[in-house]
């Protein structure tokens, strides 16, 4: 047998209990078919001794795919991660989809190579990722709790200022002191808001010194209205920053870009297309906004951005800020430079 003729081609669909796996060869026949459970070591055994010519191990981007795929990689096997979107248009010609078919398919995709392969993060920048992810949680949990305190006050007649952060369970308790049963009622929500926002100062303390303590996060905080938050999810967003060519390209992947409609005649630009990291874009999209309201000293950006919103409104001008950002953040990064207050104006 020729060593073409003994490569084989695994495809793995990943479950949170067992992963089905399929083997095939040269020519798409199945070698073998099995399930094992979804661990490296498990799936690693199985490929060792079932496909030990595998040249293309394939799984789905998903929840348990960074595991996977750094196990896998330690062992020494070529693993690839595709774009879970990509592989479904291809998953999706099969009548009956089960567990089986889509492990078939995933081998059949690494056999004839159309897929798109997904950059999978170290352990490292995905515990960074983790971090925000909790202290995002927070923040939401915060946001939900006071609106329904608000929300129940409201019934009364009650007003709260939408302004107030740390003096918000004193104005609270203020105003429901003369209605005890208003007041047993909001109580308990205002201790578990309280006891929230201590655990939130706990993350707030590990994002800034981490940011602090990276040579590079600091660089990039020279930015104005780049925080702490702002840089070291742009960070575990981009990771590497030699991945992209050009710095304009970091805003397509973020999703910061129009999306292209063209058919024939037709041909028009969209809505900014969204397909990206959501942290990452809703935070630098806050960063634009501190950077126009804000800032109390004038940069080029914000005089250009500022003249934009008074000609397409201010939601627009925010998202083009916030693109300009992402390039300006690439660049800083991959020049190892910090940021320089230029006095002239940025051409749109």
């Amino acid at each position: 047998m020729s060593p073409t003729n003994m490569h084989q081609y695994v495809g793995l669909d990943v479950s949170l209990k067992e992963t089905s796996i399929r083997v095939i060869d040269e020519a798409g026949k199945i070698v073998w078919r099995g399930r094992r459970d979804s661990t490296p070591e498990a799936i690693a055994e199985a490929i060792e001794k079932h496909a030990r010519h595998a040249v293309r191990i394939g799984l789905e981007s998903g929840q348990l795919s960074t595991w996977l795929y750094h196990g896998l990689k330690e062992r020494g096997l070529p693993v690839i991660c595709i774009d879970a979107r990509h592989a479904r248009a291809a998953l999706s010609l099969k009548v009956n989809k089960t567990d089986d078919n889509d492990a078939e398919g995933i081998a059949q995709i690494m056999r004839v190579g159309w897929y798109r392969e997904v950059t999978v993060k170290g352990l490292d920048c995905q515990a960074v990722r983790a971090l925000l992810v909790a202290r995002a949680q927070l923040v939401s949990q915060i946001t939900t709790l006071k609106n329904c305190v608000r929300g129940i006050l409201k019934t009364f007649g009650l007003i709260v200022r939408k302004r107030l952060r740390s003096q918000f369970s004193q104005h609270v308790r203020e105003a429901i002191r003369a209605n005890p049963v208003l007041a047993a009622i909001v109580e308990p929500m205002l201790r578990v808001l309280e006891t929230t926002r201590d655990q939130l100062r706990i993350y707030d303390r590990a994002v800034i010194r981490r940011a602090r303590g990276h040579e590079t996060a600091r660089q990039l905080m020279s930015v104005p209205g780049v925080g702490a938050v702002v840089v070291l999810a742009y960070m575990t967003g981009v990771e590497d920053p030699v991945r992209f060519r050009r710095s304009s390209s970091v805003a397509a992947y973020f999703g910061m870009t129009p999306a292209r409609y063209q058919s024939g005649e037709v041909d028009r630009a969209g809505r900014v297309s969204k397909c990206g990291d959501s942290m990452v874009r809703g935070l630098l999209f806050e960063a634009a906004k501190v950077l126009l309201s804000r800032l109390a000293r004038p940069c080029a950006l914000q005089t250009w951005g500022r003249a934009l919103a008074e000609r397409i409104g201010g939601k627009k001008a925010t998202m083009a800020v916030a693109r300009k950002l992402a390039v300006l953040l690439h660049r800083m990064w991959s020049s190892n430079t910090t940021f320089r207050w230029p006095t002239g104006a940025l051409a749109p």
